[in-house]
């Protein structure tokens, strides 16, 4: 990892450049929301942010996305138009320690097992740029996964704001290309400003209550049926909106349209294992008819069964769902409950 810094007074200029050269993605206002947005004026980004509204996984798992067309050749022939490959480049700045670890936690998903071409493609063409964290907010609780809230885990370059620099850290060689192509970093001697990110990273973290989770898979490999489980679907409205903002969850579904004249078009676009119909089949049969049962899924899969097939945990500690909830439902309070086997 080479080491170096940007001094403030450059910064504009060096994201100016990066502008210039690629497409860039980064926290923006929207509307009263941050939001990770294409950049109009550098003087948009915002740097000093606690959390994004939303993740950045729908730049590399969208929302919505059609995945083929197909035409009916007079009932002769069909013929199959997929999306053109991603081919152009782009920057994601501003990536904060726990979107970052989402990411690899996303990447194992798409790209072992069953490789998803349409996730690969926009991950190898996208340079992801972190920035440390300056603060903590209330519903911050990323220290409970080891994750450092000024981790560069997850970044090709990565960014720390100390006084009248950046301290600069390129971590990957897709960095080492990102730095050759934007003049700007001084790669001098950054002793002083490691340690000065050292103070910040305590600073930070030391604003984070610390969540133990010892314990709590052992208990979740040995006990499926827990009394928590019904007692916090009992508070659960089922809306979803917790797997939506998680940067984590990628539930999806896929649809197929007739566009009519022989043409149609198959979509793939989120979902959420906290709907009945998710895991509704065909014969009527449903494996999780109540919310006890997609409860308890979406709480095991965050804490053990992603754990358990990729080797990373499948939270990040970012808050956003404890922020969203609409009934308080907080995982914190449930990791609390798991660990009091009540």
């Amino acid at each position: 990892m080479r080491k170096g810094y940007i001094l403030k007074e450059s910064f504009k200029t060096w994201l100016g450049a990066i502008k210039e050269k690629f497409p860039l993605i980064a926290p923006v206002q929207d509307d009263g929301l941050t939001l990770f947005k294409e950049v109009e004026k550098v003087d948009d980004i915002v740097l000093d942010y606690g959390i994004t509204r939303m993740p950045p996984k729908d730049l590399f798992f969208p929302q919505t996305e059609k995945m083929f067309r197909i035409k009916n050749k007079n009932n002769v022939a069909i013929e199959l138009e997929s999306p053109e490959k991603v081919t152009d480049e782009l920057v994601l700045f501003g990536v904060h320690s726990c979107d970052l670890k989402s990411i690899l936690a996303l990447d194992p998903v798409f790209t072992t097992r069953f490789p998803d071409r349409y996730y690969q493609e926009r991950r190898d063409k996208t340079y992801v740029i972190g920035l440390s964290c300056t603060k903590a907010l209330p519903t911050c609780f990323c220290t409970a996964y080891g994750i450092n809230p000024t981790d560069a885990d997850g970044a090709d370059v990565h960014l720390t704001e100390l006084g009248d620099k950046y301290l600069v850290e390129v971590v990957t060689e897709r960095g080492e290309k990102l730095a050759a192509a934007i003049p700007g970093i001084i790669f001098e001697d950054t002793t002083n400003l490691e340690a000065e990110k050292a103070k910040l990273t305590e600073k930070v973290k030391g604003e984070i209550k610390f969540i133990d989770l010892t314990g709590v898979k052992e208990v979740l490999d040995e006990n499926f049926e827990l009394p928590l489980w019904e007692k916090w679907a009992q508070k659960c409205l089922g809306c979803g909106i917790c797997t939506y903002v998680c940067p984590t969850c990628h539930c999806f579904d896929i649809n197929d349209f007739n566009r009519g004249d022989g043409v149609g078009e198959r979509f793939r676009c989120w979902d959420s294992c906290m709907f009945s119909d998710f895991t509704r089949m065909a014969g009527g049969h449903n494996p999780r008819p109540t919310k006890k049962e997609r409860v308890r899924n979406r709480f095991m899969h965050k804490l053990k069964y992603h754990l358990d097939r990729y080797n990373i945990v499948g939270c990040v500690g970012c808050g956003r769902c404890v922020q969203r909830c609409p009934e308080n439902i907080d995982i914190r309070a449930i990791i609390s409950d798991i660990k009091g086997g009540v």
